[in-house]
């Protein structure tokens, strides 16, 4: 499933080319799922945000000619999950009939943003700017990891307030957003952390918070991590899995004392640690 690197890595690509469009037709796959995308039809894209794992593109009606009204037009905002296997790409000519295709938005240049999501796990919302009420999980979601304001103390407080496994709090969203099942393995893997444990003192807490930085930091830099479905908005693939130092690696050597990784299913998630560095 695409994390903070692969969402962050897809806006910073659409950013420029989106700004400033209008979106004058648009069309859905008929689930529930994906209907909304049809909502922003004759709507001026403002601005492209991130949220966690969710892409923000906030909108505005186009203004009436035939109004004398000086009212500034009520901003909403299209959320866009990607699921495990969503795409987001623009087409000048696509097949609107392509069965993998689940939305799309023609903009006024005559380009056409499509949203491509084999598995169908991917969602669109449309909601007034700020308003994630409906959306559970982004309305819960912990700072965002590059937040001055978040501190080691205040990533400490937020890990105190549950018992669960610390890796299912970090998978939860809760205490830091964006941090999903690679990254999480990455960043207890260098903070040496054992993925089990279900507390932990400040001065780990700050360790482990400097790790979720550096690791979604080099999945920036490295264009996300491409194991399977992931593309980028140009198509392109990843090269993070090149630098995966834990996830995917079980019964590999460690990179950094040599013994073997092992893994096991944690809360329904495959877990890779090492059983030297990361001893509970």
């Amino acid at each position: 499933m695409p994390e903070m690197p692969e969402v962050e890595t897809i806006r910073r690509q659409l950013v420029d080319q989106l700004v400033g469009a209008t979106i004058l037709e648009a069309g859905s796959h008929p689930s529930a799922k994906f209907v909304p995308a049809v909502e922003a039809i004759d709507m001026r894209i403002e601005r492209l945000g991130r949220r966690g794992k969710f892409l923000l593109v906030e909108v505005v009606p186009t203004p009436d000619p035939h109004s004398d009204s000086d009212d500034r037009p009520s901003a909403s905002e299209l959320v866009i999950h990607l699921g495990m296997t969503g795409k987001l790409s623009l087409d000048p000519d696509p097949d609107l009939n392509d069965p993998y295709l689940r939305a799309w938005w023609r903009l006024d240049d005559g380009r056409i943003l499509r949203f491509d999501d084999v598995r169908r796990f991917g969602r669109i919302r449309l909601v007034a700017r700020g308003d994630y009420s409906s959306i559970p999980t982004l309305a819960n979601a912990g700072p965002e990891p590059f937040d001055p304001e978040l501190t080691a103390e205040v990533f400490w407080q937020r890990l105190k307030t549950s018992r669960r496994k610390l890796k299912t709090q970090l998978l939860s969203q809760r205490p830091v957003a964006g941090v999903g099942n690679i990254y999480a393995d990455e960043a207890l893997w260098l903070a040496e952390i054992n993925p089990k444990i279900t507390r932990l003192g400040l001065v780990r807490a700050e360790r482990l918070l400097d790790a979720i930085r550096i690791v979604l930091e080099q999945g920036v830099n490295n264009g996300g991590t491409t194991l399977r479905d992931y593309r980028d908005a140009e198509g392109g693939i990843g090269a993070n899995q090149l630098q995966l130092a834990a996830y995917g690696r079980s019964g590999e050597p460690c990179l950094r004392c040599n013994s073997v990784l092992r893994s096991a299913m944690l809360d329904a998630r495959t877990t890779v640690w090492c059983p030297r560095c990361q001893e509970r």
